[in-house]
């Protein structure tokens, strides 16, 4: 495909980044009346941009009214399932982030992603590297599994964009008192807690729901949030 994302066709790109490396990215756009949001959205560590998460929670973002972009951070694109270092991953969300604004010509770009995705893009944003209008982030991981003394939560209250945060009650990298006490007096944080979900967004038979009602309520409570995200975060 080589297609521009104005056309509001799907459009996939080999994205630079540093002088010698390149990724692959997919531009996607919404399959329902367009919100004007581009959500560019970085895969988690085990992961990768054509995951059955990643897939299914961006399709259903899709017919909410989100544009997308989902790319591989370096070290899947190059096969390898060790996650890189936090400034190589930040490095390429910048690269991916900066060619889908130079392509789509982006009104409103919101940054972030699932677990790790999500965390780079926070840390990204926290230290003023590159300028958006929001993070979404997907399952956030405050601590490691099982040991949440070591809390990810030093950068947060440097973010200066909105965020939208959504972690399931049951998610085993996300104690839900420590994550309230970590943001409860930060301003511009919307968390949202998904009742029964885990760290991947499954919930239990006896819940009475599906995992596609989960992503549902992901998608719906993500539109309502982008619709009243200010635009006074961009790059200029």
């Amino acid at each position: 495909m080589t297609s521009t994302a104005g056309s509001g066709s799907s459009a996939e790109w080999r994205v630079k980044v540093g002088a010698d490396e390149a990724t692959s990215a997919i531009f996607e756009p919404a399959t329902a009346q367009p919100l004007g949001v581009l959500f560019v959205c970085a895969h988690g560590a085990g992961g990768h941009m054509n995951d059955r998460g990643m897939l299914a929670s961006t399709e259903h973002l899709r017919r909410r009214g989100f544009d997308v972009v989902r790319f591989n951070f370096l070290y899947r694109e190059n096969g390898t399932s060790r996650p890189d270092p936090m400034p190589r991953l930040e490095q390429c969300i910048v690269a991916v982030a900066s060619r889908a604004r130079q392509e789509t010509g982006a009104g409103t770009l919101v940054l972030g992603g699932r677990s790790m995705g999500g965390r780079a893009a926070s840390m990204l944003v926290a230290a003023e590297a590159f300028a958006c209008d929001g993070l979404l982030l997907l399952a956030y991981p405050l601590h490691p599994a099982g040991q949440p003394e070591k809390l990810r939560d030093a950068h947060l209250a440097r973010i200066k964009a909105p965020v939208l945060c959504l972690n399931g009650t049951r998610d085993a990298l996300c104690q839900r008192e420590l994550m309230e006490r970590a943001i409860g007096h930060l301003d511009g944080w919307t968390m949202h807690w998904l009742e029964g979900a885990d760290h991947g967004f499954h919930v239990l038979k006896r819940s009475g729901r599906s995992d596609g009602e989960v992503l549902s309520e992901i998608a719906e409570v993500s539109r309502a949030w982008a619709a009243g995200v200010p635009r006074s975060y961009r790059q200029v």
